[in-house]
């Protein structure tokens, strides 16, 4: 009888342990990141990412500050073409800094709340549990979750692929994908450091500023012969109708106007370089182009790149094909 009770117990020992290294579920992994966010106070992050929106791959480097509850440092750099944002939240709001050209721009916004964020972890993770028919597997080393966004052009990127690892739920990578499931946004993550020590000081707007600044030297303005008109990407049902150059006082300013099923004007003029001290005061939305940062209002996009300060005008667009066609400008793309 001895026997027979040693021998039960030591196969209900094998069922426990073979259930302890079994694979978790979905509802298991989620509770846990939900746990995770809890437990977050602050982190630090860098990562590349990858735009394929263009003629050819465009990448980024990102480095992330946050810490909660709501401070957030977000630098942006292209180091071949110089091109570098910060996004600030602090206190006193929403800003977005565009040290080559001494630009800052403060909004009345309550971002990252109101949009997924690709290189945000907790804008991640909160997608993962508010999408309830996420998709999930489990590899070796890793979780993979396929979710839906939330971003301003989701009906254009629909779906994003969001890589973790098992060992302590830190972001692998995250692809953005289409309708046809390319692949168009691509974030991999190369550090994360959760804890991170950060002062409230750190997200000052004038510290961030001057800091921004001494990594990257003011812009001298672009010559006209340098100031090349760009493209959007060819948008089925709508054509390039007239293209006018008006000259201003500093060059030239380039409108682009487009009709068919839906109209919007395009215009393109050189960027000023501001004052040091300035600070402009915007409505609407920051929005994420991806190889910089924009404002989105109801009828107009606006951004600056490469010492191009370009906006997009319409009231036939939805904030998402405004988003979308912003996005295909970039590319070096003659009609």
């Amino acid at each position: 009888m001895r026997r027979k009770w040693l021998m039960l117990l030591a196969g209900l020992l094998v069922v426990i342990a073979l259930s302890a290294c079994g694979t978790k579920s979905q509802g298991d992994v989620t509770k846990e990141l939900s746990e995770k966010l809890e437990e977050i106070k602050s982190y630090k992050s860098k990562a590349k990412m990858t735009l394929q929106m263009g003629t050819e791959p465009q990448t980024y480097d990102i480095e992330v500050w946050h810490k909660e509850p709501m401070y957030y440092r977000v630098d942006l750099k292209n180091a071949q073409k110089d091109q570098s944002q910060m996004i600030l939240r602090n206190d006193e709001g929403v800003f977005v800094l565009t040290p080559a050209l001494n630009k800052s721009f403060k909004f009345q916004s309550e971002w990252p709340k109101n949009s997924s964020q690709a290189y945000l972890y907790e804008s991640l993770i909160k997608d993962i549990i508010d999408d309830k028919e996420a998709k999930f597997q489990a590899t070796k080393q890793h979780y993979i979750f396929e979710t839906k966004t939330k971003y301003q052009n989701n009906q254009m990127l629909p779906t994003q692929e969001i890589t973790l690892k098992k060992s302590d739920l830190s972001p692998v990578s995250v692809k953005v994908m289409d309708t046809d499931r390319n692949a168009l946004v691509t974030v991999e993550f190369t550090d994360m450091k959760f804890n991170a020590s950060l002062d409230k000081k750190e997200f000052d707007m004038q510290k961030s500023r001057t800091s921004a600044q001494i990594e990257v030297p003011v812009m001298t303005e672009i010559a006209d012969e340098e100031f090349s008109v760009k493209y959007p990407a060819e948008i089925q049902g709508i054509d390039l109708i007239d293209q006018k150059e008006i000259k201003t006082e500093d060059g030239k300013r380039v409108v682009l106007t487009f009709g068919g099923e839906k109209s919007f004007t395009l215009i393109q003029e050189k960027a000023e370089v501001m004052p040091a001290s300035s600070l402009t005061t915007m409505s609407g939305e920051p929005v994420d182009l991806g190889f910089t940062i924009g404002a989105l209002s109801n009828n107009s996009i606006t951004w600056t790149y490469q010492g191009v300060d370009y906006m997009i005008a319409s009231n036939d667009l939805s904030e998402e094909e405004m988003t979308s066609i912003a996005r295909s400008v970039q590319g070096n793309i003659v009609k």
